[in-house]
């Protein structure tokens, strides 16, 4: 169970708002079969960008400066912040607080990242998450890899996604100054953020322009954005599912790699108001805990929600898959009789 008061609180919502009346009309074990219509604008858009990172990778492994280089990583990072630290943990989930100087660093790097301004991102991940894997959910990953990964903005938003989205309280992110300023200059920021100055900056140190734009914003960008959709598709198909096994998320290191710690799925859609969307603070695999560890200590990161053993314990031995290392059914100290009772799924079948 969430702390006392976390729902109301933190605006988190939770795979178990899936059991509400006004959801389980349109929860289906598959998408439902319908007509896409390709937006052939968004096709072309991301076609070029795609062939610009393939570019922006060639030109990283033979002509660029180390310098730029390694100002290209320092983008990644602080992109993948803005998402992961920012819209994610802080606005979508509120599972910490964070003061001013934080809340503008953490909108530039949003505003860096380039995936809408954090009031879009937001509402739809909330979406995501009270109708998780119906044609409510945005990127719903039982249409398959290619859709959730990219193809949900490739086409039309399914009729669904508009006619729920009024029901997501937004109130919270919109009354915040900083957040209503990203939203109204969106489009001015954006450019400048995102790819003008990662293409100007490199000429400090004598890079070429055309190299610091096909490197640092367009192969960063394109890497990011992937490093995201990761986590809306393959984090949704293949993992083990030590939380629960009744839900699609899963847990993959290779994503929290590439998310910078988004990929402790399970365990996140299980107790999505932990500020560290894992159970466990390994910095290797979750460098945004770093950065909030690192704000808390500063001052600038507060009020950080976590979930005690004890609730975690519970929980996977009760509706996880047996594939945690300390509490999954390869515990030595689980007896062999509790082992088959707790895995028992449907136990009117038993002999």
């Amino acid at each position: 169970m969430p702390p006392q008061g976390a729902e109301r609180d933190s605006f988190v919502l939770f795979e178990s708002d899936a059991k509400d009346p006004d959801v389980i009309t349109h929860m289906a074990p598959q998408a439902e079969k319908r007509q896409t219509q390709i937006v052939w604008r968004n096709v072309a858009i991301f076609t070029y960008l795609h062939l610009g990172f393939l570019y922006g990778a060639y030109l990283m492994l033979t002509t660029v400066m180390w310098k730029t280089r390694l100002f290209c990583l320092i983008l990644y990072v602080c992109s993948g912040l803005g998402i992961t630290a920012g819209a994610h943990r802080l606005w979508a989930h509120k599972s910490y607080k964070a003061k001013l100087p934080l809340r503008i660093i953490l909108t530039l790097f949003n505003t860096l990242a380039f995936q809408d301004a954090v009031v879009d991102w937001a509402r739809d991940h909330r979406m995501h998450h009270k109708y998780s894997e119906t044609d409510a959910d945005p990127h719903n990953a039982t249409r398959g890899f290619f859709f959730s990964h990219v193809g949900w903005l490739l086409v039309r938003k399914h009729p669904q996604i508009k006619a729920k989205g009024h029901t997501i309280d937004m109130s919270d992110l919109r009354a915040d100054p900083v957040l209503r300023f990203q939203k109204k200059y969106y489009m001015y920021l954006m450019p400048l953020i995102c790819f003008i100055m990662p293409s100007v900056v490199p000429a400090l140190w004598g890079e070429t322009v055309w190299n610091g734009y096909f490197t640092c914003a367009v192969f960063r960008y394109v890497a990011v954005l992937n490093g995201t959709w990761l986590v809306n598709s393959w984090a949704h198909l293949w993992g083990d599912k030590p939380y629960d096994r009744h839900i699609n998320p899963v847990e993959t290191k290779v994503v929290s790699v590439a998310a910078i710690g988004e990929g402790f799925h399970n365990y996140h859609h299980t107790f999505p108001w932990d500020y560290k969307a894992a159970e466990l603070g390994n910095y290797t695999f979750n460098i945004t805990k770093f950065f909030i560890d690192t704000m808390a200590t500063i001052g600038w990161a507060y009020d950080l929600k976590t979930v005690s053993t004890d609730v975690i314990q519970k929980r996977i031995t009760r509706t996880g898959d047996g594939s945690h290392p300390v509490w999954g059914w390869g515990d030595k100290n689980i007896p062999e009789e509790d082992k088959k009772v707790t895995t028992v799924i449907n136990p009117e079948k038993e002999e």
